[in-house]
């Protein structure tokens, strides 16, 4: 017999339930991007084991289930034109009327082997050419729209694929041309890499199109270790008993995160601290602006999360690391750690 559908929906680790000082740091990092995607994404880098996959996984649970148009390869937004596909967008302008559903919000896992044509759709040129209609297929960009779009080991992906990860990712587009066919979707989703700095970190210029990067190290402390072993063993044994123990703390994260989506766009930042800011990435040679963009974007992020109408420097230090990290040239004979060197800049500053 056939499962129905409830009964198959895998029961995901809960997020509040993941403990861990830099876990924190990390967890913050994804609510942010979540509550402001236009933070652009987040990259995790940490040893093998240390449940950043895990982490990212249980974020799904706490995003909001989203209006869409029915059997839309798209996920295309029933009010919002940006975020809709073509073929809606005629519907629209012909006024007929569209079908609604609600469904999760997508969370896409890239696999490393995926090929161009699986990521960004192919067009089927004999399609095109005898039927003389564009006949696309989409791909996991199409399916990742206006969701959340994962990519574990992103160091190994080639850097022609990461390349097109970003660029969709910042424009919220996806263009596909072959043979003079040209199609044109949207794709507006968080990137979230993570990866093994022992396999090597992406190149610079990528590294820098991610809005923030989260550290994870092993954990030092046994009892905490413990602690870790005991709970992963508890959820397996009983997931859903684990995860109803969780639910109350999780239904307040989610609620938080929801005001937080709606209460951004009233939080303040003064200029005072939007000068320092920038002073801080000035003096820390971080190339470019985006540095400066994505830490006030963030620090505004977070004070919607602490239900605050206007950005303190205290906003400022919990994040500015997260930020500007992986955006500081690497010096090989500097023997002071790179989220050191920004707090220093930070005290110094403000």
């Amino acid at each position: 017999k056939f499962m129905n559908k409830k009964n198959e929906e895998r029961i995901v680790f809960p997020f509040t339930s993941i403990i861990g000082q830099e876990e924190i740091l990390m967890k913050l990092s994804l609510i942010l991007n979540v509550i402001d995607p236009k933070i652009g994404g987040v990259m995790i880098m940490g040893d093998r084991g240390t449940g950043k996959s895990t982490i990212v996984r249980a974020l799904v649970d706490l995003l909001p289930p989203i209006n869409v148009v029915e059997n839309d390869p798209y996920n295309s937004d029933p009010f919002d034109t940006e975020l809709m596909s073509e073929e809606v967008l005629e519907k629209v302008k012909k006024n007929e009327k569209l079908s609604i559903t609600q469904v999760k919000t997508p969370m896409i896992d890239l696999p490393l082997g995926a090929t161009e044509d699986r990521v960004c759709g192919t067009i089927d040129i004999e399609k095109a050419i005898s039927e003389g209609k564009k006949a696309f297929e989409p791909g996991l960009l199409a399916q990742a729209n206006r969701g959340i779009l994962y990519v574990d080991e992103v160091n190994l992906l080639d850097d022609h694929l990461v390349d097109v990860l970003l660029d969709s990712a910042a424009s919220g587009w996806n263009t596909v041309e072959r043979e003079g066919i040209s199609i044109c979707h949207p794709a507006r989703f968080i990137l979230i890499g993570s990866g093994n700095p022992e396999e090597g970190e992406l190149r610079p210029q990528l590294l820098d199109r991610f809005g923030m990067h989260a550290q994870i190290k092993t954990l030092k402390d046994p009892k905490l270790r413990v602690k870790i072993v005991q709970q992963r063993e508890l959820f397996e044994k009983n997931p859903k008993e684990f995860k109803s123990k969780y639910q109350e703390e999780q239904n307040k994260l989610i609620e938080k995160i929801a005001t937080a989506r709606k209460t951004i766009k009233g939080v303040n930042i003064k200029y005072e601290i939007l000068e320092k800011i920038s002073q801080i990435c000035s003096e820390l040679n971080v190339d470019g602006l985006r540095g400066d963009m994505v830490t006030s974007r963030a620090a505004k992020a977070l004070a919607a999360f602490e239900n605050q109408e206007e950005v303190t420097p205290k906003h400022v230090f919990t994040i500015i690391t997260l930020c500007l990290r992986h955006r500081l040239r690497k010096d090989p004979l500097q023997t002071i750690d790179s989220g050191q060197t920004i707090l220093q800049s930070f005290y110094k500053t403000f």
